[in-house]
């Protein structure tokens, strides 16, 4: 399976090459384009159990699959400007932040990890989805994409609406920032903290932040207007 990523100024597009008889998987309305020879195929991965708990988890019900039937080309795009990057897993564990699943090999396991309390703690959307296997995985960013490596750190804290994804080697909690008041003052909510090893993907920008700014900003009809 080869692939390519091409950007421009606020956009990324992702191109999948299979050979006849090879499989890439997808999140659901994430795909733009495929060749004649490609079929796809709508599944609820792993069953119904383990789909209803990545709804739970923010992500849809179903995935696509997209199966050569002859050599062609599928191409994915994410719903929010940014960049696309390839984590080429063999054998390994990553932790991917909901909504930044693209596409993947479709010999990967995605599945809904629970991390407990610090997980629903995560009230910026800090649902995970456990990916583990051999091949291809592709992750979208809200604006520009950066990878941190943890060995030399004593611990390395990000808001949560900022991570992406961490291998499964690095330990985190989720906490806040300070007190209550300044959690509710200082913008910044709640915090990853990680420690260990390994490497943490971040992204420049983030959703709620720029939906906190664009909400109060949206007309709103006045009561005088209303029928």
């Amino acid at each position: 399976m080869d692939h390519e990523v091409t950007s421009r100024p606020s956009f990324a597009l992702l191109t999948v090459s299979l050979d006849r008889g090879e499989a890439v998987r997808a999140e659901a309305g994430a795909m733009v384009s495929h060749d004649h020879g490609v079929d796809i195929e709508t599944n609820a991965t792993g069953g119904f159990l383990k789909s209803l708990r990545r709804a739970v988890g923010g992500e849809s019900f179903f995935q696509n699959t997209f199966t050569a039937t002859e050599a062609g080309d599928v191409q994915f795009a994410p719903p929010l400007p940014g960049d696309i990057t390839t984590l080429d897993l063999r054998g390994e564990t990553v932790y991917v932040q909901s909504g930044s699943y693209l596409a993947g090999d479709a010999a990967l396991d995605v599945d809904t990890d629970f991390g407990g309390a610090r997980t629903f703690l995560g009230g910026e959307g800090l649902f995970l989805l456990r990916v583990a296997g051999d091949g291809p995985l592709f992750v979208s960013s809200y604006g520009a994409i950066e990878a941190i490596d943890l060995d030399d750190r004593d611990s390395f804290v990000v808001d949560t609406g900022h991570v992406v994804a961490f291998e499964e080697t690095a330990d985190f909690t989720v906490r806040r920032v300070g007190g209550l008041r300044s959690t509710l003052t200082s913008g910044e909510g709640l915090v990853c903290e990680f420690t260990g090893s390994g490497t943490v993907w971040l992204q420049s920008r983030s959703q709620d932040a720029f939906l906190s700014w664009l909400i109060p900003k949206l007309p709103t009809r006045s009561s005088s207007s209303s029928t």
